[in-house]
């Protein structure tokens, strides 16, 4: 009997006691859409996140002076809403102290007031409409530029460097493609005459058919053709845009400007033909540390960064400092460092404006030749 109430009394002591496993470990949650037509890009900013966990955990990273376990919870949010705020309440409910994400807008602002609720942190690698970080969440944060800027860039480009007068504009109706148009819309009107609407034209995010918009389009004779919305439904509405013999330049944001473009496009991606801007991007002092991020993603994933892989890697690597000026990983200690980090990461110096924007925010300019991305210019 006195064996047994000692027992009893050791389990009841230990299911007191803090969990000695629970202080060790730090889960950072990884929200993206790693399937359906965006999994590509989904997979690139899981995969980023994932090799800063296990580059914490391979340097032995500490929070004050005390060892601790680094994880990477992930989940697929699949580009949907609703499937967003339901994967961020289950990280919530998982334990994470921050989480990487969301990848699309749509998916980014319902889940970001989820967390904001949960009082937990978040970074968004992608996530480029400006509702994002004007809703007043303390807790949110991205590491690239808004719409604002992209969308007046490329306005700015055709303008300027394309030099042309007339554009049709479409977009696939996201939060993401309808806002980056409707920046981009403004953006012309901000050029003064130099730039004219001719058409304007909706599609969807899973579309593959548009001759009926583009029959429409070719109509207006534009220059130039503006894309709101993701390379799965840019590549084959390339393709169709050849096929009618429209032979406009094809303008558009990030969510185009990927790896697999010519992929999806095939030959119709052409010469200098597609322009696209990638809201981030670093300068030459930098272009090496990036290349070498690359070379080690390439060689522990056998696959090509598509994008924001650098910037999601980043994203855990500044909640990671944060939590180690602030000696704590709970979210009310290290949130106010967070909002006052300086960090050099791979994507250059990050530090966030008091609304969560990312400051002195890059954007890179991309064309496609020879079947391959490349680089143009770095503007801010």
């Amino acid at each position: 009997m006195r064996i047994a109430a000692a027992m009893i009394g050791f389990s009841l002591a230990l299911a007191a006691a803090p969990s000695v496993h629970a202080q060790q470990e730090v889960r950072i949650g990884s929200a993206a859409p790693v399937s359906g037509p965006t999994a590509h890009s989904g997979k690139d900013t899981e995969n980023g996140a994932r090799l800063a966990i296990e580059d914490l955990n391979a340097q032995g990273a500490t929070i004050n002076g005390k060892k601790v376990q680094w994880v990477l919870l992930t989940e697929d949010d699949g580009g949907d809403p609703k499937q967003g705020t339901a994967v961020a309440q289950k990280l919530v409910d998982a334990g994470v102290v921050a989480v990487v994400g969301h990848l699309n807008s749509g998916t980014t602002v319902p889940a970001s007031k989820i967390y904001h609720t949960a009082g937990i942190p978040q970074i968004s690698p992608a996530a480029t409409t400006p509702l994002y970080t004007q809703q007043g969440f303390k807790s949110a944060f991205r590491l690239v530029a808004n719409d604002n800027l992209v969308g007046a860039a490329l306005a700015r480009y055709a303008a300027n460097t394309l030099r042309a007068k007339r554009v049709a504009v479409i977009d696939d109706r996201t939060a993401f493609g309808q806002g980056l148009a409707d920046e981009f819309v403004k953006g012309v009107k901000a050029s003064k005459g130099a730039l004219q609407v001719v058409s304007r034209q909706f599609t969807n995010d899973k579309a593959t058919d548009f001759n009926a918009i583009l029959t429409q389009i070719r109509a207006q004779r534009p220059d130039v053709i503006f894309y709101g919305g993701m390379d799965a439904v840019a590549g084959p509405m390339l393709k169709q845009m050849k096929a009618l013999g429209i032979d406009a330049k094809f303008v558009s944001g990030d969510g185009v400007c990927s790896q697999k473009l010519p992929l999806l496009a095939g030959d119709a991606v052409g010469e200098d033909k597609v322009t696209c801007v990638v809201a981030g991007g670093v300068s030459a002092e930098q272009e090496a540390v990036l290349a070498d991020f690359t070379e080690r993603y390439r060689k522990r994933f056998k696959l090509e960064v598509q994008t924001y892989a650098p910037y999601a890697y980043d994203a855990v690597m500044v909640f990671a400092a944060a939590m180690q000026q602030a000696k704590s990983s709970d979210p009310a200690m290290y949130l106010p460092v967070l909002a006052k980090i300086r960090h050099q990461g791979v994507t250059g110096s990050i530090a966030f404006e008091p609304n969560g924007d990312l400051s002195n925010a890059a954007l890179t300019l991309y064309t496609y030749r020879n079947g391959k991305k490349t680089k143009l210019q770095v503007v801010r």
